[in-house]
């Protein structure tokens, strides 16, 4: 299997509590030996957690790995955008991950952007090539998408924008991961697309998030997840198989890299990588 070279990147969310905080201090530090490409950290609805997001990306910064910035603009004005783009531009961020986002539950719609190919086109006409922007893609579709078609479209213009790259919503389905970019491609897009891998721990969990992101679990997993029960040492297995075997069709069809959701966790993402050979002196 080829891939041993391959970059990787992780993502974490910003802790709420000192004892949160301290926890992931210890996750990214058993992940840094993966020597990722970048840390990317999520950024909550409307901008909820924006100054906890600011804080997990100093963090990173200080301690020598590259972070990227979750960056969302629903609710966001064109004046608050080019004053957060500031300070992170002062802080030494290269990479921005720039989504639509959501909005938190109760808020009205508002703002100055409607669509993260707004924010995209904004963030270049600002500050140029300061930064490679990231932008959402989705394979299965994204859940308020009116058609597989606009969804494509969606995406194509935001790449039309100027983003650099995209990292797509985690899936278990090889075969939508192709698909969209092939049809990307025929749109004309060639960013490179890198598919975003969720490591199975708790199956309650990733049904939860599942549902609510408008993920696939294929039948199959979502019913042998759920014969195991509370059994988390079976789950836990399972789950590394199935990722593991994931991962290797995705490096094997030429991924150019894979990105990590960690959920802030260590262990399951290092055993995926650990079952492909991507750990330790395997890595550039």
């Amino acid at each position: 299997m080829s891939g041993l070279n391959l970059p990787i990147s992780l993502e974490f969310f910003p802790p709420k509590t000192p004892e949160g905080a301290d926890k992931l201090r210890g996750v990214r530090q058993a992940l840094y030996g993966l020597k990722p490409e970048f840390c990317s950290v999520t950024y909550g609805a409307g901008g909820s957690t924006q100054e906890g997001t600011f804080a997990t990306v100093g963090a990173i910064l200080s301690e020598g790995v590259a972070a990227a910035s979750h960056f969302s603009c629903i609710g966001a004005t064109k004046a608050s955008v080019r004053a957060e783009l500031a300070t992170l531009k002062a802080m030494g961020v290269k990479r921005l991950v720039a989504l639509r986002g959501d909005l938190p539950s109760g808020y009205g719609a508002g703002g100055e952007f409607h669509y993260a190919s707004d924010l995209v086109s904004f963030i270049r006409a600002e500050t140029g090539d300061d930064f490679h922007i990231e932008v959402a893609a989705y394979p299965e579709i994204h859940p308020q998408a009116k058609s597989p078609n606009t969804d494509l479209q969606a995406f194509a213009t935001k790449v039309q924008a100027g983003a650099n790259s995209a990292i797509t919503q985690y899936f278990y389905n090889s075969d939508a991961y192709f698909r969209f970019v092939d049809d990307a491609y025929k749109l004309g897009v060639d960013v490179p697309v890198v598919p975003g891998i969720m490591p199975i721990t708790s199956s309650s969990q990733l049904l939860r998030f599942s549902d609510a992101c408008g993920a696939e679990i294929p039948r199959w997993i979502r019913l042998r997840l759920q014969a195991y029960g509370d059994d988390t040492a079976s789950i836990k297995a399972f789950g590394l198989e199935v990722v593991g075997d994931l991962c290797e069709q995705l490096i094997n069809g030429g991924v150019p890299a894979i990105h990590f959701y960690t959920m802030n966790q260590s262990a399951a993402t290092l055993a995926v990588l650990q079952r492909l050979g991507l750990t330790g002196e395997h890595r550039p």
